[in-house]
């Protein structure tokens, strides 16, 4: 069994990341833990447990989707911010992909998708 680890935010519910993880139990089992930062709404005023309660809901939905993939799912919410700096696609400005591949000697796919709608009142 091929273990993969999911760290999407505004991208989760995108058709690029499933289609992806579709592709992927295509070739053999897979299991896939899904990390779900608990990013703050940017455009207000915010507490903490607001955004792990935003994120677990993100999660939910994602591990609800997934259900459908012939894989086994879980998930967690992370930190908001591990130690990266503030701004879009920061994780791809420190390239972080490839840091991360070249530290763990593991492969890393990076899908490109694009944010999914806001739902109202999610920020």
């Amino acid at each position: 069994m091929h273990r993969y680890l999911v760290v999407a935010n505004r991208t989760l519910a995108g058709s690029h990341l499933f289609e992806q993880l579709s592709e992927l139990t295509r070739h053999d089992r897979c299991s896939f833990h899904v990390v779900v930062p608990a990013e703050p709404p940017r455009n207000r005023a915010w507490t903490e447990s607001e955004a792990r309660s935003i994120a677990a809901a993100r999660l939910e939905q994602a591990l609800a989707r997934f259900a459908a993939l012939d894989a086994d799912v879980d998930g967690e919410v992370g930190d908001a911010d591990p130690t990266l700096p503030p701004g879009p696609s920061r994780w791809l400005r420190l390239d972080l992909p490839h840091r991360l591949e070249g530290k763990t000697g593991l492969r890393v796919i990076h899908v490109i998708g694009h944010p999914e709608p806001a739902a109202a009142g999610s920020g």
